[in-house]
């Protein structure tokens, strides 16, 4: 396991601290359009996402979407969606990053009744396998590999 940074630093990987929150999600720090924000790091979320109070923080251009969202205690929300940005994690960019758009108010509701603090997006399954992801739990980081 000692070998493992030094293998897939080789292979073009970078690597990536999370820190995991009193409610057990991971949390990560990124960039979307170079303005930092607080994600959860979700392997169960098909699609990486910011809440709509997040739009003009992060400076999207949010357009109509017919997808409903879902997930956990809540199904058929409203979303919008957001083409074309730029998303950075630590060292890893990807410049072409689609973003849904929709409520988060649950998520961070649920947070804070937990004392935890609250996210403005998630990162979701498309970006962890656009970028190869290898997750190491234990030592509290996962890898992007650059696209």
């Amino acid at each position: 396991m000692e070998k493992l940074p030094i293998l897939l630093k080789k292979e073009g990987y970078k690597k990536i601290k999370f820190k995991v929150s009193k409610t057990q999600h991971l949390l990560i720090k990124a960039s979307v359009n170079g303005i930092k924000g607080n994600f959860i790091l979700d392997t169960g979320a098909s699609t990486s996402c910011v809440g709509f109070e997040s739009i003009e923080l992060f400076k999207l251009s949010a357009g109509k979407s017919k997808t409903k969202a879902s997930g956990a205690g809540a199904t058929g929300m409203l979303t919008q969606l957001a083409k074309d940005n730029l998303l950075q994690i630590n060292k890893w960019k990807h410049t072409s990053f689609h973003l849904v758009i929709f409520d988060l108010s649950h998520v961070n509701d649920a947070l804070i009744q937990h004392k935890a603090k609250p996210v403005q997006g998630i990162i979701g399954a498309d970006i962890l396998i656009d970028g190869k992801a290898i997750i190491d739990y234990y030592n509290h980081c996962f890898y992007l590999k650059k696209i």
